[in-house]
């Protein structure tokens, strides 16, 4: 048997593997204290503490600060807060029941879940406050001027109650019996109770404003009896009401929709019949319509576009649709039809959306032998509004529809300012009152020889309009937060999901049957809870995060513990306050 071969195997160690270095490199090391280690001149990016405005606050066309207002809110401080908002605004119990609230349009806590209910907050801090009969103070300093007012809607009214607390003798003329404008005789009492206006207009009587009732420019005076006023405030508002301009429109059955409401307002009967058409698609529209529903008609809203372009507020339209308000879009009144003078029915047409017109919104157009009828016994227009001008003086500059005012909200005649309808803005409660702010300012500027649209400017929020008497008394230009806080400025991390407090309102089958009030606002218990929902954008609260999270030991609270402070000797720049912070209080400059 051949044997086999075996191969010998090498001895030969391995060769070793390197071990590797754990040692570390050569570093300086310092036995002292960090503070002596400043290494700040490292940094090319510097986080700047700066407080900002909420987009809230710049939003309100009345001009509150209503962040500061929701933070003081948040912690319970309900009379504070209150205070806080008629600095501003008179009527916190009127816009918490009627304004349309561009505040939660503009509110960043949207983008996260849902806005804070802001106009309910406001609501209740009014009612907080009057259930506690919290008085206005009256003004320290008296002023000899005579001021004229002409009107008494939200923007007359908040104009007296501005001037009278810095000082001023305030006389408003009014046309009719009781004061309110629009207020009183346009909006029916389901949305804003009449004693709750009457309490508001006391508030403001309280600071020493004379009122004049039934004085009407051209009728019961003159423009010449005024020459006494150092200035005058026009505030006369649009009440006359535009035609539909079809045949049959003087028959009997129709009748605008101002008048109706006013009739409403002031007890007077009206006969409206079964059938009731209601012509446009604004807030006007919709009180009417739900007025009529209370009397006992069946009301029908006629509107020339669709639904998405009404310019009604959404939660009108909702409202009335849960009353059972019928709706009928894309449709246009033709012609008036009626027997013996009196209205039996409406012709219409139908139309389709064209190009977009002078406002943006689609133009309807009609279509051809689309005509239909609607067997209705009452119509009423509402269509719009226009100032009436006879009673002003002719050398007042003007449009067909409004007063030409300059920025400063002056006239071109001499110490005369107008505002509210009767100047070129959005119709709105809360606009008329930013308005009759503005005159205050511009009329005490004047009176005091101070250069207006400087002082206007230093008291103006942000870049929509809104004014701080706040800020215009303190005078401080450079303290007017500027820049706007973005949503995408925010740390999310540090909120939580929370759906917003409902509002409690009275289901539609009680409230169609009578005007109480329809909308109840907060308890003490949901509006603390709303309150603490605000994100409180571009306003330090404290929460130290940016002190807890610098690497560098470079930030302290300030002496007056209002905030921190940086040392820039020793932070790096590494921006991690600004990542941390949850209400983008920090923003970022870049060394030059």
């Amino acid at each position: 048997m051949k044997k086999r071969s075996v191969k010998k195997i090498s001895k030969k160690p391995l060769p070793k593997k390197p071990v590797p270095d754990f040692s570390l490199p050569p570093m300086s090391i310092s036995f002292s204290p960090s503070l002596a280690i400043k290494t700040g001149t490292w940094r090319y990016l510097t986080p700047v503490y700066v407080n900002k405005l909420a987009p809230c606050s710049e939003a309100c066309p009345a001009g509150e600060d209503v962040e500061a207002v929701l933070a003081l809110a948040g912690e319970g401080k309900f009379l504070e807060a209150w205070e806080k908002i008629v600095q501003e605004n008179p009527l916190p119990r009127i816009c918490g029941r009627v304004c349309f609230h561009p505040c939660e349009a503009s509110c960043n806590r949207k983008e996260f879940d849902e806005p804070t209910s802001i106009n309910a907050l406001e609501r209740f801090l009014g009612e907080y406050a009057y259930q506690r009969g919290a008085k206005i103070p009256l003004s320290q300093e008296k002023r000899s001027e005579k001021i004229a007012i002409i009107g008494s809607g939200p923007a007359g009214l908040s104009c007296a109650y501005h001037l009278a607390r810095l000082g001023y003798n305030v006389n408003i003329f009014e046309a009719q019996p009781q004061l309110g404008g629009m207020l009183r005789y346009g909006i029916p009492a389901y949305r804003l109770p009449k004693d709750v206006l009457d309490q508001e207009i006391e508030n403001i009587l309280s600071l020493g404003v004379v009122w004049r009732p039934n004085s009407t420019l051209g009728r019961d005076f003159i423009w010449e009896d005024l020459k006494n006023f150092d200035a005058i405030f026009l505030a006369t508002g649009a009440w006359q009401s535009l035609k539909l301009r079809i045949p049959g429109e003087e028959s009997s059955g129709v009748i605008s929709g101002l008048e109706f409401l006013k009739k409403i307002n002031t007890g007077q009967e009206i006969s409206l019949g079964e059938r009731v058409a209601i012509i446009g698609g604004g807030n006007t529209a919709m009180d009417v319509a739900r007025a009529a529903r209370r009397l006992g008609a069946k009301p029908l809203i006629i509107y020339r576009r669709t639904k998405e372009e009404m310019p009604a507020f959404a939660e009108e339209i909702a409202e009335a649709e849960e009353e059972g308000i019928e709706f009928i879009f894309l449709a246009s009144p033709l012609k008036i039809i009626s027997e013996n003078g009196k209205v039996k029915g409406l012709e219409c047409l139908k139309n389709t959306l064209g190009p977009p017109g002078k406002d943006g919104r689609p133009e309807p157009q009609p279509i051809a032998n689309s005509n239909f009828l609607l067997e209705v016994e009452t119509v009423i227009p509402a269509i719009g509004e226009i100032p009436d001008f006879s009673f002003l003086p002719q050398d007042l500059e003007r449009t067909p529809t409004s007063l030409r005012i300059k920025e400063t909200g002056a006239v071109n005649l001499p110490r005369v300012f107008a505002g509210g309808d009767i100047i070129p803005q959005p119709r709105t409660v809360a606009h008329a009152i930013g308005s009759g702010k503005k005159a205050a300012m511009a009329i005490d500027a004047t009176l005091k020889g101070k250069e207006i649209e400087d002082a206007l400017c230093s008291a103006r929020w942000g870049a929509k309009g809104g004014l701080s008497m706040a800020l215009y008394l303190s005078g401080r230009q450079d303290e007017v937060p500027r820049q706007v806080v973005k949503f995408a400025e925010l740390n999310l991390a540090y909120f939580q999901h929370q759906s917003r407090s409902a509002k409690e309102k009275l289901p539609a089958h009680e409230r169609i049957f009578n005007f109480t009030e329809v909308n109840l606002g907060l308890n003490r218990d949901k509006a603390l809870m709303e309150a603490k929902r605000c994100f409180n954008c571009g306003v330090c609260n404290l929460c130290h995060n940016c002190y807890l999270f610098c690497p560098d030991l470079a930030i302290s609270a300030r002496p007056d513990h209002q905030g921190y402070e940086i040392n820039l000797e020793y932070c790096k720049g590494c921006c991690i306050c600004v990542a941390e912070c949850p209400r983008g209080v920090i923003s970022v400059e870049v060394k030059k």
